[in-house]
């Protein structure tokens, strides 16, 4: 009986694992550091605004392993009255959360299915830590862009992040 739970709890660990190596596109695809250069929401009707305002900036680090870190901000923001994050009004707690997206963990590329694939380890929003995030993709050369599905929004609309290879 050992032996055959021995086996049950091996093919277990086997689903549980990101995608197949055979699908997975090789690290150094995305290995770099990767400059935002949008961050748009496109709405049920077709029309796209800034979801982290006229000029958002982030950084998007990949090493060779797939162990990634997302950074993303809406620059525009005022700061804390009271000098102090532990006293900021709800007001200013609110804004500090909705200006950023962060995020890390391991990343990779099914180039079959146009699908790149997130799993979260830590995260500024609580309720993506331990969970998978499934994006399509393109890339083209040193450019990326992925898309949130409205599913994962929540509210109908797609969000869209851009992002352009930094070459030394």
């Amino acid at each position: 009986m050992k032996k055959y739970m021995s086996v049950l709890t091996i093919s277990a660990m086997f689903a549980t694992l990101p995608l197949a190596h055979a699908a997975a596109e090789p690290m150094s695809t995305l290995a770099g550091t990767w400059q935002l250069t949008a961050a748009d929401t496109l709405y049920r009707d077709g029309h796209r605004v800034h979801g982290f305002g006229d000029n958002p900036q982030g950084r998007m680090m990949v090493d060779s392993q797939g162990r990634y870190a997302i950074e993303i901000y809406r620059v525009e923001t005022t700061n804390f009255v009271s000098g102090n994050k532990a006293t900021g009004t709800p007001t200013e707690l609110r804004d500090a959360m909705l200006r950023n997206s962060v995020h890390y963990g391991q990343v990779v590329l099914d180039p079959v299915h146009h699908k790149i694939v997130f799993d979260v380890e830590r995260a500024v929003y609580p309720n993506w830590e331990g969970k998978r995030q499934v994006r399509d993709y393109t890339l083209t050369g040193d450019r990326l862009s992925y898309q949130v599905p409205a599913s994962a929004t929540g509210d109908g609309t797609i969000a869209i992040s851009e992002w352009q290879r930094i070459h030394d």
